[in-house]
C-alpha cells in the first residue's frame, strides 16, 4: 500500500493520538469495540489499527482468555499503540498491509477496521483478505465517515488548505470522506464472499474545548502535513491559524460540531 494519503509517519502519530485521537476516533472506538465484543470472539484480528485507540478499548471489552493482534501499514503508529499496553497482556502488534494479510486462512474469529478503508489502495482485494483469513462464520465490522456534508470539519479543513495552493490544491482531506457511499461497499464484501451486512449510520456530537489545539492536529496529524511541505512556500502555522479562524466561526470556542460515520458489520458467508 503506498500513496501520499497513507504515510502516517514522522510526528504525525503524535498530533493524531493526542489532538485528534479524543476528538473525532474515541467515542466511535468505543462502539465499535462494543459490537466486536458482543459476539465473544477469541481469536480477534484489528487492520489499520493506528495508535491503539480502538484496540485498547477493544481488549478491555473481549473475553479474558481471546488474542488480540493489532496491525498497521504505518510501523510508527504502532510504536503509540504499544505505549498503550502493559507487558502480559494478550495483544500483538505487527505491521501488515491490509490488502497483502500475512496471516494463514480462516485464523481468525473477528475483524475489526476503523476508518481504514478509505486509505487501501485495493479496497475489494482487502475484502478477500479478510474473508479469507477470517473463520467460517466469522465477523468483520468496520467504519468509515460519512461524506464532508455530515463532517464539517473535514470539509472546513479541506477547503482551507486549498486556499494557500488555488493552483494545486493539497487533496488529503478528500480520502478519508471518499467512501461514504453504501451500495459500492456493499457490494465489495458481497462479492468477497460476505453476507448477513448490517448497516448503522451512526451521528454524534463533539465538544472542542480547544479550538486551536484540534486545528494544529488537523494540519499536524495527517498527511495533509506532508502535502503542504512538500508544495512548499507556506508556513504550516499559517494553515493553522486560517483553520482555527474557520473552526470559531464554524463551531465556537469553545465549541461543538457533529461528525457521522458509517458502520458495516458482514459475516463470512463461505
Amino acid at each position: 500500500m503506498s500513496n501520499d494519503a497513507a504515510g502516517f509517519v514522522g510526528n504525525i502519530p503524535q498530533y493524531y493520538d493526542q489532538g485528534l485521537g479524543p476528538i473525532i476516533f474515541a467515542e466511535y472506538a468505543a462502539d465499535i469495540a462494543k459490537r466486536v465484543a458482543s459476539g465473544g470472539p477469541v481469536r480477534v484480528l484489528e487492520t489499520a489499527a493506528g495508535t491503539g485507540i480502538v484496540t485498547r478499548q477493544l481488549l478491555d471489552m473481549l473475553p479474558r482468555d481471546a488474542e488480540l493482534t493489532a496491525t498497521d501499514f504505518n510501523p510508527p503508529m504502532l510504536e503509540i499503540a504499544r505505549t498503550k499496553f502493559q507487558s502480559g497482556e494478550q495483544v500483538a502488534f505487527q505491521p501488515a498491509d491490509a490488502v497483502a494479510l500475512p496471516f494463514a486462512d480462516a485464523s481468525f474469529d473477528a475483524i475489526v477496521c476503523q476508518f481504514g478503508l478509505m486509505f487501501f489502495p485495493d479496497k475489494a482485494k482487502s475484502f478477500s483478505e479478510a474473508c479469507r483469513v477470517l473463520s467460517p462464520g466469522g465477523r468483520y465490522v468496520l467504519s468509515v465517515w460519512d461524506s464532508h456534508r455530515y463532517n464539517p470539519f473535514g470539509r472546513i479543513a479541506h477547503e482551507v488548505a486549498g486556499r494557500f495552493f488555488p493552483t494545486d490544491p493539497p487533496q488529503f482531506y478528500n480520502v478519508p470522506f471518499s467512501c461514504h457511499q453504501i451500495d459500492p461497499i456493499k457490494e465489495l464484501l458481497l462479492t468477497a464472499g460476505f453476507g448477513d451486512i448490517g448497516i448503522a449510520v451512526i451521528r454524534q456530537d463533539r465538544g472542542l474545548p480547544d479550538i486551536a489545539k484540534f486545528a494544529r492536529a488537523a494540519v499536524y496529524g495527517n498527511p495533509l502535513i506532508d502535502q503542504v511541505r512538500t508544495r512548499g512556500g507556506v508556513d504550516p502555522e499559517q494553515i493553522v491559524d486560517a483553520l482555527a479562524e474557520e473552526f470559531r466561526r464554524e463551531f465556537g470556542d469553545p465549541g461543538r460540531m457533529s461528525v457521522q460515520a458509517i458502520v458495516f458489520s458482514a459475516i463470512k458467508s463461505r
